[in-house]
């Protein structure tokens, strides 16, 4: 999607932060029937909001442990959705639309030595060619062919592993192939395999910045036969450091064309031509119930949404719970490439919220003013900024910590971006490792993941399937409730609540509107 001319260059005059007044009360011109900040606070409750989710833990057991889009934990999940929004108020808006459904079975195991399973979605994916994608399963001796391994530290830093015959010289007919990413297609390099008499393949990536991911492996692999896998180059690292290893590649999945859902709903007031966004994507993976991942961004954004209804807003809110987020972004994607311009240039900013409650949490911004210069020129629109400098300004009333967060566009507010919409939001920590300074900020253990049961079946609320170990330290140091940090939710919940009444009273910095009077 191209990018349009961004509309927001008056924002930048007095964009350095909205005034403390906008944080501590309402603009001075706001009617009696407004709630301050503080009091939106009090209203969004911890209580209510794991109500929420307490609600969508019932919805994914009584419908096959899960609440992934295509399934009927989804459709569940909407009637939810949208029943508490009709019963404040709201007249919520189902946008129906079709994607690609895949229940995914595939398999990466190191069998011996040192036996390691590798989660298929966060360290492994199947192949995807244009030419199809051949199923399986396959048991054999690791041939590394040809790797890079410091690939990363040379100057060259390029990779040709697989893309000669001469590279699996001396490999036993059987063997499963680990090649790396670089110089040639991946259809080569799994092919060169094959012949070569590989009974699977794993394909890790090359290692340096922005190769070290997932990737889908597309183009035309004709004639291929066996199972190949796409891991990450620290997958494939780890693979490769144990000499002498079997592994195991299983390529299993099922596909169809099914329908999902948006919900959407609006406030009663507010100026509709200066439109304040906020979402959370509503879907869990087919693995679980997805609790934090994201039933803690959908609980806390409803429970604004029920709260906020009743307010005499400046500017119209529009909340979303977004489906197929974990398909690929899909719903996101959906809605902004269905919007007519003129409906675009309404919305004056995005606002998303994706996993606010991890058990080893941090508190983190999308980083707008890319201080830490992980996104490239041009990427993060005009305004981003000054909706980074708003939550910056509540967690500090809060005598809070935070940390940036990588504005990388890999959530829902991807779509809104492309197209020169201001964004931000808040993110508490996924499957990233907690630093030792993170450790001393907010408590918890460093070298532990944000959220250990990341995209997994523990991501549930009453902690089954949970490294009893890790979580009985998270539990002596916070209040967990499952997979969920009931400290950092609840200080989330009335971040969330602040920074949409905020901005629903005044998005004057961001885009240099001013409130009517």
């Amino acid at each position: 999607m191209t990018r349009r001319p961004t509309r927001r260059t008056a924002a930048l005059a007095g964009a350095g932060v909205l005034a403390a007044t906008c944080l501590l009360t309402v603009p001075a011109e706001a009617t009696s029937d407004n709630v301050t900040i503080r009091q939106m606070n009090k209203l969004i409750t911890l209580e209510a909001v794991m109500g929420h989710l307490e609600a969508l833990q019932e919805i994914s057991d009584e419908n096959g442990g899960n609440r992934a889009s295509g399934e009927d934990g989804y459709d569940a999940s909407v009637d939810y959705v949208v029943e508490q929004l009709e019963d404040a108020g709201y007249t919520p808006e189902v946008q129906a639309f079709e994607f690609d459904w895949f229940d995914e079975r595939s398999e990466l195991e190191r069998v011996t030595p040192q036996p390691r399973v590798y989660e298929e979605g966060a360290e492994f994916i199947r192949a995807d060619f244009d030419t199809g994608v051949p199923e399986g399963e396959a048991t054999g001796a690791l041939f590394p062919a040809d790797l890079r391994l410091d690939a990363p530290g040379l100057p060259d830093n390029t990779s040709n592993s697989g893309c000669e015959p001469a590279d699996f010289a001396g490999m036993a007919a059987g063997s499963i192939a680990l090649v790396q990413r670089g110089t040639c297609g991946f259809s080569v390099k799994v092919l060169n395999a094959q012949a070569a008499g590989a009974a699977g393949v794993v394909v890790m990536n090359e290692g340096q910045p922005g190769r070290t991911g997932l990737v889908g492996m597309i183009g035309d692999a004709t004639g291929l036969s066996i199972p190949a896998v796409f891991a990450t180059f620290d997958a494939g690292a780890n693979l490769a450091s144990t000499p002498g290893a079997t592994v195991r590649v299983k390529v299993d999945f099922d596909t169809e064309v099914r329908t999902t859902y948006n919900v959407f709903a609006e406030t009663r007031k507010g100026n509709p031509d200066n439109v304040v966004m906020a979402g959370a994507h509503l879907d869990s993976v087919h693995d679980g119930a997805g609790i934090n991942d994201n039933g803690t961004g959908s609980a806390a954004l409803l429970e604004t949404a029920i709260q906020i209804n009743r307010q005499n807003l400046k500017n119209q809110v529009r909340f979303a719970w977004w489906g197929a987020e974990e398909s690929g972004l899909l719903g996101s994607n959906h809605y902004v490439a269905e919007l007519p311009q003129e409906e675009l240039d309404r919305i004056a900013l995005y606002l998303n919220f994706d996993m606010v409650g991890s058990p080893n949490y941090m508190f983190g911004i999308y980083d707008g003013d890319n201080s830490g210069g992980t996104a490239p020129e041009g990427f993060i629109p005009e305004g981003s900024a000054q909706i980074e400098d708003v939550f910056e300004q509540i967690y500090t009333r809060r005598n809070q910590p935070f940390n940036d967060s990588e504005f990388s566009g890999r959530s829902d507010y991807g779509a809104f971006i492309a197209e020169g919409i201001p964004s931000g939001g808040l993110f508490t920590g996924a499957e990233g490792v907690k630093t030792e300074e993170q450790a001393a900020m907010y408590g918890g253990l460093a070298g532990v993941a944000y959220d250990p049961c990341y995209h997994a079946f523990c991501d549930n609320l009453r902690g089954d399937g949970q490294d009893e170990a890790v979580y009985d330290a998270l539990a002596a140091e916070y209040d967990l409730v499952g997979n969920v940090n009931t400290k950092a939710l609840d200080i989330n919940a009335d971040v969330i609540g602040s920074a949409i009444l905020t901005f629903a009273y005044d998005t004057s910095t961001v885009n240099g509107v001013k409130p009517r009077r």
